[in-house]
C-alpha cells in the first residue's frame, strides 16, 4: 500500500521545499513589520496589505499591468491566428510554408535578455528604427522610444507582442491541422463562403484551444518582469511600472520586505484565481 507513496515522496518533498515553504514564509513576512532587517519583527496583521492597497503607485502598476496584459493577449491571439491560417493554407506552397514557419517562430527561440538587448539597440536614438522612420519621413530627429513617458508603455507592449505571438501561432496551427477537412467540404457543398466557414467551423473548433491559451497567456504576461526590467526598469516616471517590478523595488530598492511580501501575496492570489479558471476551462474541455 505504501509503495506508490514512496515513489511520489521525492516529488512531494521537492514541491514542499520549493513551493510550499517559500509561500508560507512570504505570507508570514507579510503579517509582520521590518522583517529580515530587524531581528525582532513585530506582528502587525493586515497593516501591510492596507498600506499596499492604499498606495497610489500600486494602482499605477495595476493599471499598467492590465493594459500590458490585455493588449498583448488580444494581439497574440489575432496575429497568431492570422499566421496560423496562412501557414495552414493550401494556396501556399510547402517550401514557402516552411520558410515562413521558420521566420515566424524566430522570436520564440530568443531568450528575454536577447530580446531586450536587441530592441534597445533597434530603438536607440541612433538605431535602425529611427533611421528608417526618418528616411521615409514619418518622424524627424532622434526619438527616445523607451524614455518617452507617452510612448514607453506602448513600445514595451509591442515588444512583448512580437516576442510572444509564435506560441499562439504554433498552438493554433496544430489546432487547425486537427480540424477534419470533411467539415469544410460539407459546408462548401451547402454554399457556405469563406467567412461563414471561418465563423461556423474554424472558430468553434479552435475555441477550447483559444480559451486555454488566453488564460495561460494572461497568467504569464501579468507576471512579466525580465522584459520590463531590462528595457525600461519600470520608468520613465513609472509609466511602465508593473506589479512585478513594483514588488521588486519595494524589496530591493526600498528594503521594505514586509510590504513587498504583502504585494507578492496579492499577486499570488490573483494568479491563483486565474489558474483556477484555467483548470476549470480544461475540465470543461475534457
Amino acid at each position: 500500500m505504501l509503495v506508490p507513496y514512496l515513489y511520489l515522496l521525492p516529488t512531494i518533498t521537492l514541491m514542499l521545499v520549493l513551493l510550499a515553504v517559500p509561500i508560507v514564509m512570504v505570507i508570514h513576512y507579510s503579517l509582520q513589520d521590518a522583517v529580515i532587517t530587524n531581528p525582532n519583527p513585530v506582528f502587525v496583521g493586515i497593516s501591510n496589505y492596507a498600506a499596499i492597497l492604499t498606495h497610489a503607485k500600486f494602482y499605477t502598476a495595476l493599471k499598467n499591468t492590465a493594459f500590458f496584459t490585455l493588449v498583448s493577449v488580444i494581439a497574440h491571439m489575432i496575429i497568431g491566428l492570422a499566421f496560423a491560417l496562412l501557414l495552414n493554407s493550401d494556396k501556399v506552397s510547402a517550401i514557402t510554408r516552411t520558410i515562413f514557419r521558420t521566420l515566424f517562430v524566430l522570436p520564440w527561440l530568443l531568450t528575454v535578455a536577447i530580446i531586450a538587448i536587441l530592441w534597445r539597440l533597434l530603438l536607440n536614438p541612433n538605431g535602425v528604427v529611427n533611421y528608417i522612420l526618418n528616411a521615409i519621413g514619418l518622424i524627424s530627429g532622434q526619438q527616445e522610444w523607451l524614455a518617452d513617458p507617452d510612448m514607453a508603455l506602448t513600445v514595451v507592449t509591442l515588444i512583448n507582442i512580437w516576442a510572444g505571438y509564435p506560441f499562439f501561432m504554433i498552438s493554433l496551427l496544430a489546432g487547425l491541422q486537427g480540424i477534419s477537412p470533411d467539415l469544410y467540404e460539407a459546408a462548401e457543398v451547402d454554399g457556405a463562403g469563406p467567412i461563414r466557414r471561418f465563423t461556423s467551423i474554424t472558430i468553434p473548433q479552435l475555441l477550447p484551444v483559444l480559451t486555454s491559451m488566453a488564460l495561460l497567456d494572461i497568467i504569464w504576461t501579468s507576471q512579466q518582469f525580465a522584459l520590463i526590467w531590462m528595457t525600461t526598469g519600470g520608468g520613465p516616471l513609472d509609466r511602465t511600472e508593473m506589479l512585478a517590478t513594483y514588488t521588486y523595488k519595494l524589496a530591493f530598492s526600498d528594503y521594505d520586505f514586509a510590504a513587498a511580501s504583502a504585494a507578492a501575496v496579492l499577486i499570488f492570489i490573483m494568479s491563483m484565481l486565474l489558474a483556477a479558471l484555467y483548470v476549470k476551462s480544461q475540465k470543461l474541455r475534457d
